[in-house]
């Protein structure tokens, strides 16, 4: 049961798509995730992926998953196989499963017809030459000294580049536009460069790798997608995606893809839309991939999936639910505005999923021992708790009671501070589901620390009996010390202790503003029933906040709990 069915927002792409369906423009739309399998996924990468799946679903259309893998020194295929696992966990699929390398063939055969039309031309400047050549924002570019080869001679340096006679990075192939555009991305940007690296899927077969405009452009119009949705910092090179799509045209020069069809790759070119939209910057975490890999390889955190990282990954095994992801970045909406969204908003999206999906259970995570003097010490019965208030859908539990029970510390006050309503001396206290105590001693060691509170029980507040409606101000959880099962608790908070780490302005870099803070390790009790969680289910621990079974480290023997969010935003007092 989710607690909130997201109210679509009427953003400008969702509008463009309409209008493009009711004027015919397309028949069915067509969209795609393209990551860049060089790292795991995060926070801001489910913003696109919940943008292309989700309006594919919505309009009943068609999303593909392309791995960009044109940088093959820096991929791997652990990577490969996390971004499968997130996509699929947020609750999404795709139609076609696609690789730019798939194209590689398509891709060199579109570079020679470039050439042939006298638009693409072999450099030999250095990349320190081509920098200076190229200008500056205020000043025009000059041209290569190499731009006017002829055709042959391109055509020949080219298939000599693709044979692999030449060193990394001696020559590239440019794209001949304009270098005095007022666009640096159209002064004669580089499509293709030697590159002597094994690629994960091609193997040795390619000296040569395309760069990214001109790879990702043509996928795009190879898988016939009709809207090609990606972030802000794309809109300057949308007119050499254009650039790219025209002058290869893919849709009347079928000779280019003719190796998919002998593949058996469904191919029907497309000329695509290239629109961009705001990204999704979070405060309190870094999202830059080279950071986060900064910290994975420093071992400033657990691996990818440490509970505390922005990876999905992470926010998945901290016990966030895709629901609450999905839930957040549809109220957050799609603009062209970027902005940083708080991260309490992703936690109350996050909180708002889990009040109606997951059943309450008792915990103790920081024990005092608490005695009923006045029941038996063999004293055991079963009480009857509802797995969730609001919902009787999910029934009832049998929760074991006994003389002896475990109790939060925070519960008991020796010298209670003004307006202390739980446990004090001689004070009484609700507990939950049972009736009203009166704690009458106070145990201590040696060392000055209470071990032990002793209590008698109003037998007369107990169900059922006439006195149970008998007023007090405070009322309390507990666990049956006989019965309760030793867990380990994690309590995670944010990564970072400022709003913003990638903010160097006081001469710290991201890395001293971790903060120390950010996990907690406590040993407390947990219901029977708690215990019994399988892993990745998710709870709510009454009064202390939602908390997940660990997806690796949970034994129904020996619990392992992480905490997902507190009942409340615990950091909006510090804002």
């Amino acid at each position: 049961m989710s607690t909130e069915t997201p109210v679509l927002q009427q953003h400008f792409i969702r509008q463009i798509v309409r209008d493009d369906l009711a004027s015919g423009k397309h028949a069915v739309i067509h969209t795609r995730f393209p990551p860049e399998p060089n790292g795991y996924l995060h926070l801001g990468h489910a913003k696109s992926i919940c943008l292309n799946f989700g309006l594919a679903g919505e309009f009943t259309g068609t999303c593909n998953l392309r791995f960009d893998d044109t940088n093959p020194s820096k991929e791997d295929v652990e990577y490969v196989e996390a971004i499968q696992r997130d996509v699929k966990w947020l609750g999404f699929e795709w139609a076609e499963l696609r690789h730019a390398s798939d194209y590689f063939e398509v891709f060199y055969r579109s570079a020679l017809k470039l050439i042939r039309l006298g638009v693409a031309y072999v450099d030999d400047l250095s990349a320190e030459e081509v920098r200076e050549y190229r200008g500056t924002l205020t000043e025009p570019g000059r041209n290569s000294p190499y731009r006017d080869r002829s055709i042959e001679e391109n055509l020949d340096l080219f298939q000599r580049m693709r044979a692999g006679e030449f060193a990394d990075g001696s020559k590239t192939l440019r794209a001949k536009i304009d270098m005095a555009s007022g666009n640096i991305n159209l002064r004669d940007p580089a499509l293709y460069r030697v590159r002597k690296v094994r690629h994960q899927n091609t193997g040795d077969a390619w000296p040569i790798y395309p760069m990214y405009d001109f790879a990702h452009s043509l996928s795009d119009a190879l898988e016939g997608i009709t809207h090609s949705l990606c972030t802000l910092e794309f809109e300057d090179h949308r007119p050499l995606y254009d650039w790219c799509v025209d002058k290869v045209d893919l849709a009347n020069d079928p000779e280019l893809w003719e190796p998919l069809v002998e593949a058996g790759l469904p191919t029907a070119p497309s000329k695509p839309r290239q629109i961009e939209f705001s990204r999704g910057n979070l405060n309190y975490t870094v999202m830059s991939k080279r950071k986060l890999i900064t910290l994975v390889s420093e071992n400033l955190v657990d691996g990818w999936d440490d509970p505390r990282m922005p990876t999905i990954a992470g926010v998945r095994r901290r016990g966030f639910t895709a629901a609450g992801i999905r839930l957040f970045w549809e109220r957050i909406g799609v603009s062209k505005q970027n902005s940083t969204i708080d991260m309490s908003v992703l936690e109350g999206a996050v909180r708002d999923d889990l009040d109606g999906t997951a059943p309450r259970r008792l915990a103790v995570i920081d024990p005092v021992r608490l005695v009923i003097t006045n029941l038996d010490e063999a004293h055991a019965e079963s009480l009857t708790f509802p797995n969730h208030p609001k919902d009787e859908s999910f029934g009832t539990r049998s929760v074991p009671f006994s003389r002896e029970l475990w109790i939060e510390r925070e519960d008991f006050a020796e010298v209670p501070p003004k307006g202390f309503h739980r446990l004090k001396p001689d004070g009484e206290v609700r507990l939950r589901g049972v009736g009203i105590v009166r704690c009458d001693e106070v145990i201590k060691d040696a060392a000055g620390d209470i071990v032990e509170l002793r209590c008698a029980l109003d037998l007369d507040t107990r169900s059922g009996m006439p006195g149970a409606d008998r007023k007090v101000k405070g009322t309390i959880h507990w666990v049956s010390a006989r019965d309760a099962v030793p867990a380990v608790v994690r309590l995670y908070d944010r990564l970072f202790d400022v709003t913003d780490p990638d903010d160097d302005s006081d001469g710290k870099t991201y890395k001293d503003h971790l903060n120390p803070n950010s996990r907690r390790i406590v040993h407390g009790y947990v219901e029977p029933a708690a215990a019994g969680a399988d892993r990745e289910d998710r709870v709510q621990f009454e009064r202390l906040g939602y908390f997940v079974a660990d997806m690796h480290d949970h034994t129904h023997a020996s619990p392992v709990f992480n905490r997902v969010v507190t009942l409340r935003d615990s950091w909006a007092k510090q804002g």
